[in-house]
């Protein structure tokens, strides 16, 4: 049977205010044996799936410099200290990155991004018949592009790889999840 490890303490190595890169010194239940483990601490993040009255779904295209790529994604972000709960973070995004707001929300589901070196979750939520009420309302970091497609080509996008952030994957499975569950919701 697997076990916990015991942790004897941790150090924050590097914090950027955004994440901490912090060592955690755990013992092996096994072995009784001391290892370092760096761990990425962040705040949780919200990813939104929104659909429009018109069964369209509003994507963001924006540079990622991690994959170096202009990828194909839901709107979403971390969860600030300002907000009261991850819809509250939703709400706020969706305004944010793509000057629409919705009056339908559905929380779909959540995952943790990578346990083995994240310690925080990805919280997803359904906006329904959301409708264009501001202009974009971005950070000084980011520059984003939206676009509205139809529910039915996603899972063409994403089978085609034009699609391939992982979390926004995920909340599309969690789509299909509620449809199924709430037929002719969408």
């Amino acid at each position: 049977m697997i076990l916990p490890w015991k942790k004897h303490g941790q150090k924050i190595d590097y914090d950027c205010g955004f994440f901490q890169i912090q060592v955690h010194q755990s013992s092996s239940p096994a072995t009784g044996k001391q290892h370092p483990f760096y761990i990425l601490s962040t705040r949780d993040w919200i990813n939104i799936i929104a659909v429009t009255r018109e069964k369209k779904v509003l994507l963001v295209s924006q540079y990622r410099h991690g994959s170096g790529q202009v990828g194909l994604e839901t709107p979403g972000g971390a969860i600030d200290a300002k907000d009261l709960s991850p819809v509250e973070a939703a709400k706020r995004e969706l305004v944010e990155e793509t000057g629409y707001k919705s009056g339908e929300w559905h929380f779909l589901g959540k995952v943790q991004p990578n346990p083995a070196i994240l310690n925080n979750y990805c919280h997803f939520y359904l906006a329904l018949d959301s409708e264009k009420v501001a202009e974009l309302k971005l950070d000084e970091a980011e520059e984003l592009e939206v676009s509205l497609l139809p529910v039915h080509e996603i899972q063409e996008l994403i089978q085609k790889g034009q699609i391939q952030h992982a979390l926004v994957i995920a909340a599309f499975h969690f789509l299909g999840i509620f449809t199924r569950q709430n037929p002719g919701k969408i």
